[in-house]
């Protein structure tokens, strides 16, 4: 059923904002998160690169010019600027939608289709990672939060300017992307096919927030070797995996030290640029000393720092601690830097953009949202980056619960945030 804006809402609204908030079906939109869940479009599988074709639809159903094509994934990777992947890819879909009308679109809400794997299925209350169900006024799934919920909030808040018959005097266009999990491929290629807009609002998961910046993040692998030898004399080997704990304590050492200071954005978190090791491999026989370590891991990448300076102080760190120690000064250990490399992105402080949806929010909240740094990567960067648009987040949902078995989303703040959006869009493309 359509949402009704509140008596006091309702009393800051013009006749075309009220016209598109009225035509916000609430029903359609969580039946919609639902669909979306149920698809297990895992980064990398032909799940999502299906979804993608049931959005287009959706896309046309909604009014809007669509552009989904297949991506050229060997012109991607030999692009200079390429932002790397991690899951194994043999194809990928790019889309986007546009309302009719000349112009660069007045507002881009961006989403990203594809999820993570869903680890330990025994993990999951319930039991179906991708069931959709509703148990309390909150859905619970896989992707709920992170971030089909707010692909559910971009279509709901084009469905509703389409169904409200208000006319507007720039256009909305939605960016639907893959691989945003892994590196961002499908926001690259989406910018390199030269969709653009004047803004953005990504609606990842935030909180309430406005998250105005992001922290970078860098898959880094090290490989240790040692020397083998059978287990019941191990003093005639050198296990790979004791001597790499010298380097593990020197990444603890490097990231103490790159949290030191931190940008007044992140408020309380002690630890918005982490390093974490994610992976260690190490030995091929249970009675056998391993020869060979490697560890894989991120590390985060500092407001405004260039990735290139992250990766040398990590590189450096591990070079000293390798100096220091009997073994490792003659088997250097080797660092690469596979997989994604996310930089770090930051929306201009004082951008109108930031003052734009935090208005809209308090009329339909009561609440005006604080602006916040978030310490992941995310498709922003990109955005302000090699788009040069000005984005910032706001979404439905708790980011602390993504990636997670408990990932979940509460109906009720899925249609606040569809309410909000639809506002500020309204507004800024000049509905009337």
């Amino acid at each position: 059923m359509p949402a009704t804006p509140d008596a006091a809402a309702a009393g800051d609204l013009t006749a075309a904002e009220q016209r598109v908030l009225e035509a916000l079906d609430e029903t359609e939109l969580i039946a919609t998160l639902v669909e979306l869940v149920r698809t297990p479009s895992v980064t990398g599988t032909d799940a999502e690169a299906d979804l993608q074709h049931t959005v287009a639809r959706w896309f046309e159903e909604a009014g809007l010019e669509v552009d989904l094509w297949a991506l050229d994934l060997d012109d991607l990777r030999a692009d200079p600027e390429f932002p790397g992947t991690e899951a194994p890819r043999l194809e990928g879909h790019g889309l986007v939608g546009t309302a009719s009308g000349e112009g660069e679109p007045g507002l881009v809400l961006q989403g990203h289709v594809d999820v993570v794997p869903v680890g330990d299925v025994a993990n999951w209350h319930g039991g179906d990672p991708f069931s959709a169900r509703i148990e309390g006024g909150v859905l619970h799934g896989r992707g709920a939060c992170d971030m089909k919920a707010g692909m559910a909030v971009n279509l709901a808040v084009a469905r509703a300017l389409h169904r409200s018959g208000v006319r507007s005097e720039r256009r909305l266009a939605l960016h639907s992307v893959v691989s945003e999990e892994d590196g961002g491929l499908g926001a690259f290629a989406t910018l390199r096919r030269g969709h653009r807009g004047e803004v953005a609002v990504i609606t990842e998961p935030t909180s309430g927030r406005l998250v105005t910046a992001n922290a970078g993040a860098l898959t880094f692998r090290i490989e240790v070797t040692g020397r083998a030898a059978h287990g019941s004399t191990r003093r005639e080997g050198v296990s790979a995996f004791e001597v790499f704990w010298p380097l593990h304590q020197a990444l603890v050492a490097l990231e103490e030290r790159r949290n030191a200071d931190r940008h007044a954005l992140f408020g309380d978190n002690p630890l918005p640029y982490g390093i974490s090791i994610g992976t260690i491999r190490a030995g091929d026989w249970a009675s056998s000393v391993p020869d060979l370590l490697v560890a894989e891991g991120r590390m985060g990448v500092r407001l405004g720092e260039d990735p290139a300076l992250a990766r040398r102080a990590l590189d450096e760190a591990i070079a000293d601690a390798a100096a220091a120690d009997a073994w490792l000064r003659h088997h250097e250990p080797r660092v690469t830097w596979p997989g994604g490399q996310f930089a770090s992105g930051q929306l201009e402080q004082d951008h109108p953009l930031t003052d734009e949806v935090a208005g809209a929010v308090e009329v339909v909240t009561g609440i005006r949202p604080a602006e916040a740094a978030a310490p992941y990567g995310s498709d922003l960067r990109l955005y302000t980056g090699i788009g040069g648009i000005p984005t910032l987040h706001y979404g439905p949902g708790d980011v602390r619960l993504a990636h997670a078995p408990r990932e979940s989303v509460p109906v009720a703040e899925v249609i606040e945030v569809a309410r909000a959006l639809a506002l500020v869009t309204a507004r800024r493309l000049g509905a009337h």
